[in-house]
């Protein structure tokens, strides 16, 4: 009786039919950290050298920047690669622009008139949206104290049906 509960449990390991091996230790899952090493691996393959004291990095794309601060960089100039490592901050163009002006040289005067231009462009935009608003408000009966929107509708009732 013994035997027969172990040939049971042992029936239950077996990786293959009878007379196979058992198997001798549980399959371990890889972790992420085999991608990273991947990615290291590769990034070594293609000659990237790390850019030492670099502070901020600002990814400019339409209305959004994205921010790295005290970020790690290589760069590989012959595979024309750049990696930026770190937590990125999402912002928008205009709460950045002012801390970004100081860094710019003059060979980025043209890139900055045109996109003080569009900046321009989209806030006429916005103007005329804020002009029809009121045009809108005058629409809405003003309130009488006393009086209810019950009462009101009621009226409007009576004197559509007059």
């Amino acid at each position: 009786m013994n035997r027969e509960k172990l040939m049971k449990m042992a029936g239950a390991v077996r990786t293959g039919g009878k007379g196979s091996m058992r198997r001798k230790k549980k399959a371990v899952h890889k972790t992420t950290t085999t991608d990273d090493k991947r990615l290291q691996s590769t990034l070594k393959r293609i000659g990237v050298n790390a850019i030492p004291a670099i502070e901020e990095v600002n990814i400019f794309k339409d209305d959004i920047v994205i921010q790295f601060l005290n970020p790690k960089v290589q760069a590989s100039i012959a595979a024309n690669t750049w990696v930026v490592s770190g937590s990125p901050q999402t912002k928008k163009l205009q709460d950045i622009l002012p801390q970004v002006l100081g860094h710019l040289g003059p060979d980025n005067l043209d890139n900055l008139k045109k996109l003080a231009e569009q900046i321009q462009k989209r806030a006429p935009g916005a103007g005329a949206a804020a002009t029809t608003a009121p045009e809108d408000d005058d629409e809405v009966p003003e309130l009488v104290a006393g009086e209810t929107f019950e009462a009101a509708a009621e009226e409007g009732h009576v004197n559509a049906s007059a």
